[in-house]
């Protein structure tokens, strides 16, 4: 084993172990722990040529020629499973925009499928279900989307004055001041 691998090795050791000393708080198990360092796949299966026609993706190095926990989704009626991170997610929106301290309270106060533990889905979260796989909306068809900003619950740390949006034309992320309105997603 090279320097370099062990130290890897050691580094990933350190992470782990850092995070799994804080799953005592904040009602998180271990489990969410490992759950936030699975890689999500992209859903990206196409590969492209520098001048944009689609080519076979082998040995070619872009992200369509690899699969990393395929997303996979379980259509419940009124909701998605997630069967990688095992998140439940609303299918549909309701239709509304709502500013970001709204869509924290739909959320919160959200009775769905027999369940009122709904929440705004974090940044990564929501950046999970995003397939660039596809494009107008970028989500898999199971969901029933709009090519719109979404909002999560992950304020921007460098201005507390915004939070991040997903946006599924395409599955861009970016910040928005909180008084924006923006669609929602709730998960739980």
């Amino acid at each position: 084993m090279t320097k370099r691998m062990m130290l890897g090795l050691m580094l990933l050791a350190v992470m782990v172990f850092g995070l799994s000393a804080c799953g005592g708080g904040g009602g998180r198990s271990d489990d969410d722990f490992v759950n936030l360092l699975t890689l999500p796949d992209t859903g990206q299966t196409t590969c492209y040529d520098t001048t944009g026609a689609i080519i076979d993706c082998a040995a070619t190095g872009q992200d369509g020629e690899f699969s990393v926990n395929p997303m996979s989704f379980t259509d419940n009626g009124d909701t998605v499973t997630d069967n990688v991170t095992g998140l439940i997610w609303q299918m549909t929106d309701d239709g509304d925009t709502r500013s970001w301290q709204e869509a924290l309270d739909y959320c919160n106060g959200l009775s769905l499928a027999g369940s009122s533990d709904w929440r705004l889905p974090t940044r990564r979260e929501l950046m999970h279900i995003v397939d660039y796989g596809r494009y107008d909306p970028a989500i898999d068809p199971v969901f029933s989307s709009r090519s719109f900003l979404y909002w999560s619950a992950s304020s921007n740390a460098s201005n507390p004055d915004f939070a991040w949006s997903v946006d599924f034309g395409g599955g861009s992320v970016n910040s928005y001041d909180k008084s924006s309105s923006h669609y929602v997603r709730c998960v739980r």
